[in-house]
């Protein structure tokens, strides 16, 4: 989602570039993490004596998207749909629906 109306719109919507990037602005959680390097699924897991469990995704970005487009937005590089993001945790975070509040989907 981008939260600045005064950005440039394309199909009534506001432009994001590469530094929207923020968690619970920018990327909503998703999904069910699964990696042992969050904290919250060792510590679930560990509560399960071993057994993997997932918990909700709230990704922790790490740096903005790449490879962002040649067009500027807010002084920034435009955010594309083949862009891609990475989560401390060790996901992969791409543009799932271009336009739509929910940006991304983790990998």
């Amino acid at each position: 989602m981008v939260p600045d109306p005064t950005r440039p719109l394309v199909q009534n919507k506001p432009m994001a570039n590469i530094s929207d990037m923020k968690p619970m602005a920018n990327i909503m959680p998703f999904g069910m993490c699964q990696s042992m390097s969050n904290p919250t699924v060792a510590s679930a897991t560990a509560a399960a004596m071993g057994t993997l469990t997932p918990m909700p995704c709230v990704p922790v970005i790490v740096a903005p998207w790449v490879p962002g487009g040649k067009e500027m937005v807010a002084n920034m590089p435009a955010l594309l749909d083949n862009c891609k993001c990475m989560c401390a945790w060790g996901g992969n975070i791409s543009v799932n629906m271009p336009g739509n509040v929910c940006l991304a989907e983790g990998k």
